[in-house]
């Protein structure tokens, strides 16, 4: 398993054994000696393309950062891989490996193009992370903490967010088609452009995120809380079931084959709306304001 202490203190060995300084290192591979130090002292990583470069200024492969051996199948030498485009899946194809990343604080780490990840998630800690394109679909997440990450375009098709909190994290372009959230905490994230289609969301908080050009279609959402959020674009066969609303707008939007139950609608705005006729009603049952609420023709 590849984490921060381990490689930090390789780094330091392999850096030592070269008679290199810390400033020496630094220059090589184009970072602050700051960056190295907070490296070697397990406080942050560096990203695989850095771990690349390592490799061949140190004369290793990356069975060297490994604290298990035992986890790479096949030696593969770094320095034979020139293109960075696609680095990382070429990494991970050719080794055949199963990241466990479970149990581990992660800072400033760039684990973008990351899979093969086999459900060993739980209990981390991600801040300042980037994912980005990172495949993490069929994946739990478990007891998780995430601030202030980059997620833009990676595959979250049937993960499941389990008594998690996510802040200040971008899913722009995400795939959470069929994702599930319980228990969870997502606060000033931004989900521009995100596909959200059969996403359940159940026991959660949803606070002022960003939602535009989202497609909910299917999405399912019971006993959440809503606070200072804006609905736009399209609600398809849409389910809220106990929800909570605070500072919430719906505007500009089609609501569509959607269902509202047990929810209190009164203090919700809803501006240029529109909706068929039965979600209409459930609607007007829930006590929402109609006035700019009209009947799709």
């Amino acid at each position: 398993m590849l984490n921060q202490k381990t490689i930090g203190h390789k780094i330091a060995e392999a850096r030592k054994k070269m008679n290199l300084s810390q400033a020496e290192l630094a220059k090589q591979v184009s970072i602050s000696p700051q960056a190295v130090g907070k490296w070697e002292r397990g406080e942050s990583m560096p990203g695989i393309t850095t771990l690349n470069q390592l490799t061949e200024i140190f004369g290793v492969n990356l069975n060297y950062f490994s604290d298990n051996h035992q986890i790479i199948e096949k030696e593969f030498e770094l320095k034979t891989v020139k293109e960075d485009v696609g680095l990382l899946s070429k990494i991970k194809d050719t080794m055949g490996l199963n990241w466990n990343m479970s149990g581990e604080n992660y800072v400033d780490a760039d684990f973008s193009g990351i899979k093969n990840v086999k459900d060993k998630l739980s209990g981390s800690s991600f801040k300042k992370c980037k994912l980005i394109d990172a495949d993490l679909s069929d994946i739990t997440f478990k007891g998780n903490s995430i601030r202030d990450c980059d997620f833009a375009n990676a595959g979250l098709r049937n993960s499941r967010f389990y008594g998690s909190e996510i802040k200040g994290t971008s899913f722009v372009n995400a795939d959470f088609i069929d994702a599930v959230l319980v228990a969870s905490e997502i606060r000033n994230c931004d989900f521009s452009n995100a596909n959200l289609s059969g996403i359940e969301v159940s026991n959660s908080e949803f606070r002022n995120n960003i939602l535009e050009n989202i497609n909910w279609q299917h999405a399912s959402f019971k006993e959440t809380q809503f606070t200072e959020i804006t609905f736009s674009g399209l609600l398809e066969e849409c389910v809220f079931t106990s929800c909570a609303f605070s500072k919430v707008t719906f505007k500009d939007i089609t609501i569509q084959n959607s269902f509202f139950k047990y929810c209190d609608l009164k203090r919700v705005a809803f501006i240029n709306c529109q909706t068929d006729k039965l979600t209409y009603a459930f609607l007007k049952n829930c006590k929402a304001n109609m006035a700019s609420i009209t009947l799709l023709p």
